[in-house]
């Protein structure tokens, strides 16, 4: 049986918000071994309200970048679908890059995801790995990079995105992306220099996705996910220069529906990432 917890936030009024709304988290029983169940609710609350976020920058810009939130869903978690909803929600908020990461290792319970990537849980592993803890759940939102939050509890990814905005310690990369020629084409400024190389990553999308589910915890609902992930395309490096990147569109994964893209500039490599030190996205229409 996995466990279940009941968050109980403090609320915290946002000008955007719209009604709270509750959820549970839960932890996967089996692969990955490292779960929630190795983690009190309070620890996990602690590691929110203690999270540091990135190298020096500019404050007043700081504020003015694109929060990332990732949310770690599953079609077979009977916790998931008011994170799903909430995710759609977020993505009416234009300072705030919702994105949608699929994970396979619920599919044991009698449904297959048909939106998971094998590559999502590993890096939500490594999320762990890079935090120091334990900590890996469904539905769980991770903001930009560092923090991690119930991804059915509103307020505190609120608290955890303005956190972000406010911190003086972020590094602000003004990030731009488009679609042209066949081609996308990424924009990314000069700013103060990381203390290591970040790692520049393109993800193709779909914006929104209906699924009806016939077995499992979720059997027979009709859930929406929105701005699914549907790859990971390393682009480059930045180390502090300003830099103009392009991919043509006849290079991307085949197969792979999509139509929109995010381009994340983030700190750290692959199997220990970091803070995301910047983010853009754009439509392919």
């Amino acid at each position: 049986m996995s466990l279940r917890i009941e968050w109980r936030p403090v609320p915290e009024a946002v000008k955007w918000a719209l009604t709270a709304i509750a959820g549970a988290g839960r932890a996967p029983a089996k692969k990955p071994k490292v779960c929630m169940r190795h983690c009190s609710p309070s620890a996990v609350l602690a590691a929110v309200c203690s999270a540091v976020i990135g190298l020096s920058g500019t404050p007043s810009s700081a504020a003015d970048q694109r929060v990332v939130v990732e949310l770690f869903t599953s079609q077979g978690c009977s916790s998931c679908p008011a994170a799903d909803k909430l995710l759609a929600e977020l993505s009416k908020d234009p300072t705030v890059l919702p994105i949608s990461l699929s994970v396979d290792y619920w599919d044991y319970l009698g449904w297959k995801d048909t939106l998971a990537l094998p590559g999502h849980a590993k890096r939500q592993r490594a999320y762990s790995g890079a935090r120091g803890d334990r900590a890996v759940y469904t539905p769980q939102a991770v903001v930009n990079g560092t923090a991690h939050v119930l991804g059915s509890d509103r307020q505190a990814i609120e608290r955890a995105v303005k956190h972000a905005r406010a911190n003086a310690q972020r590094p602000a990369v003004p990030v731009t992306v488009s679609v042209a020629d066949g081609k996308i084409n990424v924009d990314i400024q000069a700013a103060k220099p990381p203390a290591q190389a970040a790692e520049i990553w393109l993800c193709p999308m779909k914006r929104k996705v209906p699924v009806v589910i016939g077995r499992g915890e979720n059997r027979g609902q009709s859930i929406t996910y929105t701005n699914v992930v549907r790859g990971w395309i390393k682009l480059g490096e930045w180390k502090g220069e300003a830099l103009q990147l392009s991919k043509p569109l006849s290079e991307l994964p085949e197969g792979a529906e999509f139509d929109s893209f995010a381009v994340l500039v983030q700190g750290g490599k692959q199997d220990a990432p970091g803070n995301v030190y910047g983010a853009a996205s754009a439509s392919l229409k």
